[in-house]
């Protein structure tokens, strides 16, 4: 398919630059498949809109605090700093896996002191592509320092907005916010929030205990590559990108039972989609993990997923192209319109769809 049947117009204002408060007072689209109907509410009310033998499916990965801002070191005299962004991505080979930007060039050898006291400073060693390798200062666990020397990985789309509008919002709140209230601390490995599951309280969990019979988790940890707008022609000359995921062996035999007699399985967000169809077939009894780079686009015919909790996604991205493929691209384009119309917030912080068979 072609890459500009993923575009669509959005006013820049409808970009959400902080979550509804409370969570669960989002606004909630209510698309039903069957009827080809949609519905105004919020995101309180999706308790009603499930049955009680529904299975529902979240991942309960945990944000590293990823994006890094620091300063460049005087490597050589006469040499000055300069500020420096970027993005942790991972260990590799005992490395530091790091995006960065600077506004001048950066070269193996430099120093990047990521803390005001200098105490913790990385050292670039190789370039590969567009991420670099590093050494870290520290020897200390990698999700404690960069709770120390790391801020909130908004998606860059949040923090222009931001600088636009002049909003200076700290960055303890954006902790709060960019993490959902059932993210499990021992699954730390996001570099992005996995948005659908942002509006859920604590009261909106209960609510849904007492609903819902069964419920389910899934482990998969966000990449950068995940709002990587799609640059090619096509969406299938597109790189799609990795993403490592684990399912243990309880939540396997949730999925094995499947739903009741009248139960769908609700997966909310589409990393927790992107999950479930790339499990193996027949189901394993033991816990299995691995790495997808599944692609879902109009025309896949989806295994497990019934319905979808999800956020509303930039044009020309992957995430749009999944939930174009569960419910058809140009129903979905209308559904945008419909949502643009009625001024919904768009984007990681802003409101949500519900896709229902």
């Amino acid at each position: 398919m072609k890459t500009c049947d993923l575009d669509y117009e959005l006013p820049s204002e409808l970009i959400a630059t902080r979550p509804a408060e409370p969570r669960d007072s989002a606004r909630l689209l209510v698309y039903d498949r069957a009827a080809e109907s949609i519905e105004h509410a919020r995101i309180e009310d999706l308790p009603a809109f499930l049955h009680e033998d529904d299975l529902i499916v979240r991942n309960d990965t945990s944000v590293l605090a990823a994006r890094l801002v620091g300063r460049r070191a005087e490597t050589e005299p006469g040499r000055g700093g300069g500020r420096v962004e970027g993005l942790f991505l991972g260990i590799h080979e005992d490395k530091w896996q790091v995006m960065l930007s600077a506004s001048g060039r950066l070269k193996a050898g430099d120093v990047i002191h990521l803390s005001e006291d200098d105490r913790c400073h990385l050292t670039l060693c190789e370039q590969d592509g567009r991420t670099w390798l590093a050494t870290a200062s520290s020897h200390q666990e990698v999700v404690k320092l960069l709770e120390e020397v790391g801020r909130t990985p908004l998606p860059p789309y949040i923090l222009k907005a931001r600088r636009q509008r002049g909003e200076v919002i700290d960055d303890e709140a954006d902790r709060r916010w960019y993490a959902t209230t059932y993210a499990r601390p021992d699954r730390a490995g996001s570099v992005a929030a996995p948005t659908a599951g942002l509006h859920f309280s604590k009261a909106l969990l209960e609510a849904m205990r007492n609903r819902v019979q069964r419920q389910a988790s899934v482990t998969l940890h966000v990449g950068a590559g995940t709002f990587q707008p799609v640059q090619s022609q096509t969406l299938e000359e597109h790189p799609m990108h990795a993403e490592a995921w684990s399912v243990e062996s309880d939540d396997l035999a949730s999925l094995k039972t499947g739903p009741g007699q009248n139960g769908r399985v609700i997966a909310i967000g589409t990393t927790t989609v992107r999950v479930l169809e790339s499990l193996p077939h027949p189901l394993p009894e033991a816990s299995v993990s691995g790495m997808t780079d599944l692609l879902i686009s109009p025309g896949y015919s989806f295994k497990i997923v019934d319905g979808l909790l999800t956020n509303f996604h930039l044009p020309r991205s992957t995430l749009l192209a999944l939930v174009g493929a569960l419910i058809g691209l140009d129903q979905l384009k209308s559904i945008y319109q419909e949502a643009i119309r009625h001024r919904y917030r768009f984007y990681s912080y802003g409101d949500a769809m519900l896709i229902l068979p």
